[in-house]
Formats: structure tokens, sequence, C-alpha cells
């Protein structure tokens, strides 16, 4: 049987009349259905802990093996001073969750 893959790009637009906890358990449910889902901007890191936190206390003996989070920085890297003082901005940055 052929199966294909599942990918749910949910836009910074959705995420922002979201609280924290609905953000969590959106991606949480989407995974848990097979989804990959991409964030079109990252979540805090208040809100990656948390997902992490709830994640770990989902696994269980019923084939939920947890989540995997990557993080891509935005393109837009400022001036060359910022970079060479070591600033960083939070510009929008993409996520993949699986």
């Amino acid at each position: 049987m052929l199966q294909g893959v599942q990918i749910d790009l949910i836009s910074q637009e959705r995420l922002e009349n979201m609280t924290s906890m609905e953000k969590i358990h959106l991606i949480l449910d989407k995974v848990r259905q097979g989804t990959i889902v991409i964030l079109e901007k990252g979540l805090e890191p208040d809100e990656q802990s948390k997902l992490i936190e709830m994640t770990m206390k989902e696994i269980l003996p019923d084939d939920f093996n947890g989540i995997e989070m990557e993080t891509y920085p935005s393109r837009e890297e400022g001036s060359f001073l910022s970079r060479l003082i070591g600033k960083h901005s939070s510009a929008t940055r993409l996520t993949v969750i699986g």
C-alpha cells in the first residue's frame, strides 16, 4: 500500500490569535496524526520548552515516539556591525515539527 506524507503549513497570522497552550495542542494533535507541521513563524523559547515537556509526558507504549523539531533562521541577517558584535534579531523563522 502506497502512503503519502501529510504536511500542514500554519501561517503566522493564524498563530498570532492563539494562546501558547492552543498552539502546543494544535501541534501535538497534528503530529500524533502523522502530519508534519511547518510553522511560518517559530515558537517562542518558552513555548518550545512547554511543547517538549508535554511531548515527554505523552510518550507511552501507544506508538507515539515523540517529536523532532528544527528551526531555520530567516535570511534577514542584519547589518555587518550587528553580526560582528553578535546581536541577533528575533526575525521570523521557519520551524518544522514532525
